[in-house]
């Protein structure tokens, strides 16, 4: 798991970047393949592994076609409530 308070955006981005490329390798999948079963540019996918830089759009297409895209579900689905007030304001909507 990415310790996410201790690291900068683009060390996080970095992080994805190596796991997406060690998932890409691991399936034997080369680069040009999956810019073509993704539909992401070869150049936007090798920047990205290269560097962490790519467009939301271009990531949520590589995690499709390396079918990991349900991980990308379960970002942001426990977002704590900042008060009891929070809580209570939220049942009476």
């Amino acid at each position: 798991m990415i310790n996410l308070y201790q690291k900068t955006c683009n060390e996080i981005n970095r992080d994805l970047a190596n796991r997406l490329a060690q998932l890409r390798k691991r399936r034997k999948i080369s680069q040009e393949e999956l810019a073509k079963r993704s539909g992401v540019t070869l150049g936007s996918l090798r920047r990205f592994e290269q560097t962490g830089e790519i467009s939301l759009l271009s990531f949520t297409k590589l995690a499709i076609a390396l079918e990991v895209d349900n991980e990308l579900d379960e970002l942001f689905t426990q977002v704590p409530f900042a008060s009891i007030e929070e809580v209570i304001r939220g049942q009476n909507k």
